[in-house]
């Protein structure tokens, strides 16, 4: 049993050739950008950050965002230069089957579709929350959800999910278009955040700029589980703000850029990817750090983060009421509505493109893999997440595993930069058109970086993620690796497939 054979880049580059299931090329850098936007200009800017500075950071939420965005940016180099050697759907996926080996390659894949579905149910029922309060904003109350045989069914989550899963299985390019079109609306809220914020702007509310670290209460265990997974190993007594209040505030917020791998799937969608990928990827993340920055700036220099702490669940409409202006937190409520919408159309469609990619290889049921003759989409596997995803979303409380999302992607990050390192030493006759420099510091810092931030994250969250692994390496072992195109006992086997060994150098 070789759990380690690892698939060419040549026979990647076939499969996503294969009739009937292969993809339209019919993205552009512009498209790309706007995707990554679309994606992390959402939950993150309107509520999470708000979340670090109260309960975190403190006016140092700043830092915290510039943190994830410089981890986040040293991750993407890693990503860009993969994407560049092999422009085929999949992402970390892929990137790691040709590196590290397939047992890995499943691990990146269960983790990416972890981070997909997730995030897609839990922003899914937030989406359906805002859309009741900007009902109210206009005189009509709604119930969030409706008791169905003594279920409640959050029926604003099934309604998202359903629309957007209909527009991806009509063409991606469409579903670019309608994203686009959000897109422009959520930035210019954004940007009227910014102004209106910054009217309201108070030095003194950012000092101390990082706070002093306090302890915390630990009731029954809880404050145990719910404090960062360094400071439970290094046995610190449960704390917020400090400095690693600050790094803790990164690894939360590091959910608002969870994006940029998100449109990596898409390689295999991208005219010219060799040229439009980076363009398109390192665009769209400056464009967003700039945005969040400015963001966090305003909010912390509007209101303290003490009163912002108050709140049990603070926002950026919640820091505009605290000033009285409860018309910009009207304004505000729409555009995270819309800030949301977009959000779930990039990561549904990201997760239909990791299983496509997993399915093509056997590791999962090959039917996954079919796609629409007339518009080149996996109409099946697209339909089988949403209703997925929608039901996740509409019957359960899945905000609980909000930072599973983060570790997930975290996980992803840390594998594709040491997949970069291989990929090098493996095949120095590639020659993609981006290629990171300073040679093996940036992949090295990227993997320490994701690996500093994932210990930052919860207990409770680590025991979620363990488990969620474990299932994962049972199914593999009992399906995938039985089932791989390159098992010569698999019924899917191909001859003109011939695994290669991965070097135990």
């Amino acid at each position: 049993m070789n759990i380690l054979r690892t698939k060419s880049i040549e026979q990647a580059i076939a499969d996503a050739d294969e009739p009937g299931r292969k993809l339209k090329r019919s993205l552009s850098a512009w498209d790309l950008m706007i995707m990554g936007v679309a994606v992390a200009v959402g939950a993150g800017i309107f509520s999470v950050g708000a979340r670090a500075a109260a309960s975190f950071a403190g006016p140092a939420v700043t830092l915290s965002f510039i943190i994830a965005a410089v981890t986040c940016a040293l991750a993407i180099m890693c990503y860009a230069e993969f994407a560049t050697a092999i422009p085929v759907a999949g992402s970390a996926y892929l990137f790691t089957y040709a590196t590290l080996g397939e047992v890995v390659a499943w691990l990146v894949g269960w983790n990416l579709i972890l981070e997909m579905f997730t995030a897609g149910a839990v922003i899914a029922k937030y989406w359906g929350i805002y859309l009741n309060k900007v009902f109210e904003l206009i005189g009509l109350k709604l119930p969030d959800a409706i008791n169905i045989a003594g279920v409640d069914v959050y029926w604003g989550a099934f309604l998202i999910v359903a629309i957007f899963t209909v527009l991806l299985v009509l063409g991606t390019k469409l579903s670019a278009r309608v994203g686009n079109v959000f897109t422009v609306v959520k930035i210019c809220v954004v940007l009227f955040v910014i102004v209106a914020g910054f009217a309201y702007l108070n030095v003194k509310n950012y000092t101390p700029f990082v706070p002093e670290s306090v302890p915390t209460s630990v009731d029954s265990g809880q404050g145990v589980m719910t404090q960062s997974l360094f400071a439970f190993m290094t046995g610190a007594a449960p704390a917020q703000y400090g400095i690693l209040g600050v790094f803790a505030g990164a690894a939360l917020v590091f959910f608002a850029f969870i994006g940029f791998d998100v449109v990596a799937t898409s390689a295999e969608e991208v005219k010219n990817p060799q040229k439009t990928l980076p363009r398109g990827i390192f665009g769209g993340l400056a464009l967003t750090t700039v945005l969040y920055v400015l963001v966090s700036l305003a909010l912390t220099g509007m209101v303290s983060y003490t009163d912002l702490a108050k709140s049990k669940s603070p926002t950026l409409t919640t820091a505009f009421e605290l000033v009285g202006n409860t018309d910009a937190a009207k304004i505000i409520a729409f555009g995270s509505l819309i800030g949301l919408t977009t959000v779930i159309m990039v990561l549904l469609m990201g997760l239909a493109r990791v299983v496509l990619a997993m399915s093509r290889d056997g590791l999962l049921p090959r039917s996954l893999s079919r796609t629409s003759d007339k518009r080149s989409t996996p109409a099946r596997t697209q339909i089988i997440c949403g209703v997925a995803v929608a039901l996740v979303a509409g019957l359960t409380q899945v905000e609980v595993l909000e930072e599973m999302i983060n570790i997930g992607t975290l996980c992803a990050f840390v594998l594709v930069s040491v997949g970069v390192l291989f990929l090098r030493k493996r095949r120095p006759d590639l020659k993609p058109s981006f290629r990171i420099p300073f040679g093996p510091v940036i992949p090295v810092l990227s993997a320490v970086l994701c690996v500093y931030l994932m210990l930052n994250l919860a207990v409770q969250t680590w025991i979620f993620f363990v488990g969620w692994v474990v299932v994962g390496f049972l199914i593999y072992f009992a399906y995938g690796q039985r089932h791989s195109r390159l098992n010569p006992s698999s019924p899917d086997h191909r001859e003109d497939l011939v695994p290669e060994e991965v070097s135990a150098e």
